[in-house]
């Protein structure tokens, strides 16, 4: 088929790439091919004048990135948005000319592929999770911006020697954690590899160089036990009657460098350098091949893995077993089908390239296209990029556990997982109701790791809720996000409530009970406000989190419903029920207790803080953040209180000052005994206990029972 003559005058180097591209994409119909020569003209005169840091012309890096779209079949649309995946960014061109020359389905891929320049962020790591974020967000619309981004990054790294070494190795770290996990999980292998070794070669180019020459040196060394291992599994093929293609491989140095830093290893001592693919016809002859190789030479025990049987998340497929070889050496092996080898090496790309009815890619497009469906729960329950970021990063390293539900169905989790995990894998309301987790019917702890193969049954109540402390455990993105998000709403909700009681309080100093809070008091302070994007929730929220003074709003509130004041107004006290939420706390300073005298702090994003009125930190304090407050409806439950103790030395005392607390029925949380030295007087000892106790009666009950051993000298509250 000829290719499309040019239809902009081109230099000799951007000439040579264009006629590699057209050479490349030559499954393409004729007029999808004129199509692309236009994109190609149109990109080059956007970047007309432009270069590279090498020199070269900018235009021969956007015609590579096509060039390996290509490699990968992409289709007509993802070709033209490769090659001019940087005019919107890096040229005057906005997206409506582009849509009105190419479509709107080639300019909504190149708006997802363009950074964020124009926006102004605080650091750079807000700016690169912005950017991401809009990146992911325009893959899940159309999963070719992703595929398009891991071309425009191979070609970069590949020709990255031209930048300042701290920029090379910024790009090779970000490459490292995202866009080569990103490659691994939608299947493209090849990529996936080749951008771990780049990144390798830049963040540590003398262990690069070392490793490589260690690998050419072995190369020659093995040569011939790689071509005896072809051989004999050729001819046990042969023999059963299997048409196979063979091919043996090398590691990666990314991965052999992973290996060496993992158990600790020397070079030499790093046995599995080769590894050798088998590709069959048909999934039979899959375990056919599998069994006639298994009487080749012995297999490892523990080293077979069935990913035909359940394939990884990602939809690769294979079969995976270790040999002991010649000269003892371990032998990995892969057993697959065509179809497989397809999805392997090209992942979701195979969609493009594989023309046939294959089950086996349409099977890894389902699995791309369910990851993408769970990056948008991600997003929805992210605060922020940068939060987003995180929870995507958690998802894409490649180690996998597969967990089977009680009905047998299997779900695949990442390496490290709990029961949390597996509860909001199977949904997110299982996951906040969780109280316990049967693993192979044994009640385990929430904490446990699970290993695949593990059956879990999750037991759940209907009053139960997430617990922050299962963050400390959960590894997964979606369970994660959920946990959080669930605290964050919580969290408001007990703001909203307080900030709600706080100013009703103020108010009913001011008001009549039949004006506190009416709907047509709330619509002219927010109309006063002139602030059209903040609600009345949003108000008492601000209140409850120690934002807003509840006196300052309720002053507002009492002026607009037609009273004056002064400059002082006197507000009735706050009653104090005992219970802690999410915004109200006991201070961990002072331990007040029901009968002390006590004031409230309003701490700006914390809430209120109850203190004890002779509490130093809430003298300190700036008094217009404090209330007045009292103590209702108590229901005996019971609240920290610290005591020291100083006391004579003498045997036993411990024991007798426990009766003592034990007799007023008092609970000892903890006690510290410093050494006789740190006392600060010859011959005697302090004690710091922490009590819980029910009030201030039972506490003064403890001290007087205390005191009345003869040994104790002083009893103070701490």
């Amino acid at each position: 088929m000829p290719v499309p003559q040019p239809t902009a005058p081109y230099d000799h180097l951007t000439a040579e790439a264009r006629t590699l591209l057209f050479r490349t994409a030559s499954y393409l119909k004729p007029e999808e091919q004129v199509e692309l020569e236009k994109a190609v003209a149109y990109a080059f005169r956007a970047h007309d004048g432009q270069t590279r840091k090498s020199g070269e012309p900018y235009i021969t890096h956007p015609i590579a990135v096509a060039t390996q779209l290509a490699l990968w079949h992409m289709d007509i649309q993802g070709l033209c948005a490769g090659v001019m995946h940087d005019v919107l960014e890096d040229t005057g061109v906005t997206k409506e000319e582009m849509a009105a020359r190419f479509g709107n389905t080639i300019a909504e891929m190149v708006d997802g592929l363009s950074k964020l320049e124009k926006l102004k962020f605080e650091d750079h790591a807000e700016h690169q999770a912005e950017s991401f974020r809009k990146l992911i967000l325009a893959m899940t619309k159309d999963v070719r911006v992703i595929v398009v981004k891991l071309a425009d990054r191979l070609h970069n790294m590949r020709t990255l020697g031209s930048m300042r070494p701290d920029k090379r190795r910024r790009i090779a770290r970000e490459t490292l954690e995202i866009y080569a996990q990103i490659a691994n999980r939608i299947g493209l292998n090849n990529a996936y590899q080749e951008l771990q070794d780049l990144s390798f070669q830049n963040l540590h180019p003398n262990r690069y160089e070392t490793l490589k020459k260690a690998m050419d040196k072995s190369r020659k060394n093995r040569q011939d036990v790689v071509g005896k291992v072809l051989r004999a599994f050729g001819q046990r093929l042969v023999g059963v009657n299997i048409e196979a293609k063979i091919k043996g491989r090398e590691k990666n140095l990314y991965g052999i460098h992973q290996k060496m830093m993992a158990k600790k290893l020397r070079f030499a001592e790093v046995m599995d350098i080769y590894g050798f693919r088998v590709i069959v016809n048909s999934i039979p002859a899959c375990y056919a091949a599998l069994g006639a190789l298994h009487t080749l030479y012995q297999p490892k025990p523990g080293r077979f893995k069935d990913y035909i049987a359940i394939p990884k998340s990602n939809g690769y497929q294979s079969l995976h077993t270790t040999l002991v070889g010649p000269y003892g050496l371990p032998i990995e092996v892969q057993i697959r089908t065509r179809e497989m080898d397809a999805v392997a090496e090209g992942g979701i790309a195979g969609h493009w390239s594989y023309k046939s009815d294959s089950k086996t890619v349409d099977q890894a497009v389902l699995h791309t296209n369910q990851w993408l469906k769970n990056i948008l729960d991600l997003q929805a329950s992210s605060a922020n990029a940068i939060e987003f970021l995180e929870h995507v990063k958690v998802d894409l390293f490649p180690n996998e556990i597969y967990i089977l539900t009680p009905k047998g169905k299997i779900l695949t989790l990442p390496k490290g997982a709990t029961p949390i995990d597996f509860a909001y894998a199977v949904h997110t309301d299982i996951g906040h109701k969780t109280v316990a987790a049967r693993i192979n019917n044994i009640m385990m702890p929430l904490r446990t790791k699970l290993k695949t193969g593990d059956s879990v049954e999750i037991i759940t109540s209907e009053h139960a809720k997430p617990n922050p402390a299962w963050l400390n455990f959960a590894v997964s993105g979606r369970a994660r996000s959920a946990i959080r998000q669930y605290i964050k709403n919580l969290n408001r909700h007990d703001a909203v409530v307080l900030g709600e009681s706080l100013l009703q309080k103020a108010l009913s100093s001011l008001l009549p009970k039949d004006v506190l809070l009416s709907d047509g008091i709330k619509e002219k302070y927010l109309a006063d406000l002139n602030d059209k994007q903040t609600s009345f929730e949003e108000v008492l929220y601000n209140v409850g989190m120690g934002h807003t003074l509840p006196v300052y709003v309720a002053m507002h509130i009492a002026e607009l419903a037609g009273e004056h004041f002064g400059s002082e107004v006197k507000l009735s006290s706050i009653k104090v029920d005992g219970q802690e939420s999410g915004h109200i706390h006991f201070a961990e300073c002072c331990h007040p207790v029901p009968g002390d005298s006590i004031r409230l702090l309003l701490v700006k994003g914390k809430g209120m803080i109850i203190h004890r009125d002779t509490c130093p930190m809430l003298l300190k304090s700036d008094p217009e953040q404090q209330l007045d407050a009292d103590w209702e409806n108590m229901n005996g439950q019971n609240y920290r209180v610290g005591l020291q103790v100083q006391s004579e030395d003498s045997h036993g005392l411990l024991a007798l000052m426990a009766q003592a607390i034990s007799d007023s029925g008092a609970d000892i949380e903890s006690v510290e005994t410093p050494s006789k030295s740190q006392s600060g007087t010859e011959g005697f000892v302090e004690f710091k206990f922490l009590l819980k106790v029910k009030n201030l009666d039972q506490l003064n009950q403890i001290i007087q029972n205390l005191h009345s051993i003869p040994y104790i000298r002083k009893v103070i509250r701490s």
